[in-house]
């Protein structure tokens, strides 16, 4: 009887990495969107969630389009000074251009646009490293949002808990973060299950070009972050 083709196992390493050819793609279609819009921008984003950023970027889609990835190859597709440049002006964008940041292509007005990004936040449960925004500390006594079946994954959190007559109980106060400090994975975990939102998911605009005049909107940039090369 013949081997079945299906469920065969595939070595990691042997898959195909993306390669020449698709970073090409990407360059092409980077330059390619930069002559479709009016304007290009960069935004700085924090605490990404991919669904929220889908979700945000689906509501845009008829009048924009976002580009994420790497920081090199949208430097490069759009030009990293004044000489390779695919339109004048955008080296200054390009340089911009790192760390946690995209690129947002449209043709909205600049006051739409200003006004879309300062009034979109969204709260989401913070990651094991985040900073904690405040403290929360726990009261010794009866946890009642707590069912006795967590009693025991509560103690692993490092919890000083117990069951009293099947109701989980402190026995002594217990701090779960401190404000100003980093989330440990047990901290981020608890505050999950305490229904506890640290993290906001927020797209900050850095910058502004269009055909016709360059801005920037994110203060502590220095001159010399945008001279020409």
């Amino acid at each position: 009887m013949p081997k079945s083709k299906r469920n065969r196992p595939v070595t990691l390493s042997k898959t195909k990495k993306k390669g020449k050819e698709h970073k090409e793609n990407v360059l092409n279609t980077i330059r390619d969107s930069v002559e479709k819009y009016e304007s290009a921008y960069v935004i700085a984003i924090e605490n990404m969630r991919n669904l929220k950023f889908k979700s945000f970027k689906e509501k845009l889609k008829s009048s924009s389009r976002f580009f994420l990835g790497s920081n090199k190859v949208m430097q490069v597709a759009l030009g990293r000074s004044a000489s390779d440049e695919i339109r004048p002006g955008l080296h200054k964008i390009s340089k911009l251009l790192r760390g946690d940041t995209g690129l947002f292509l449209t043709n909205l007005p600049k006051e739409e646009v200003k006004r879309i990004f300062d009034e979109y936040e969204d709260y989401d449960f913070a990651r094991t490293g985040t900073v904690a925004t405040e403290k929360v500390e726990l009261n010794e006594g009866p946890l009642d949002q707590f069912t006795h079946e967590m009693e025991p994954f509560l103690r692993k959190q490092g919890m000083p808990v117990r069951l009293n007559k099947g109701v989980v109980e402190l026995v002594a106060d217990f701090v779960v973060c401190e404000e100003g400090k980093q989330l440990s994975p047990e901290s981020a975990r608890i505050l999950r299950l305490l229904g506890i939102k640290m993290a906001t998911f927020k797209l900050n605009l850095i910058c502004r070009w269009c055909s016709d005049d360059f801005e920037i909107y994110r203060e502590g940039l220095e001159d010399s972050d945008i001279e020409s090369s």
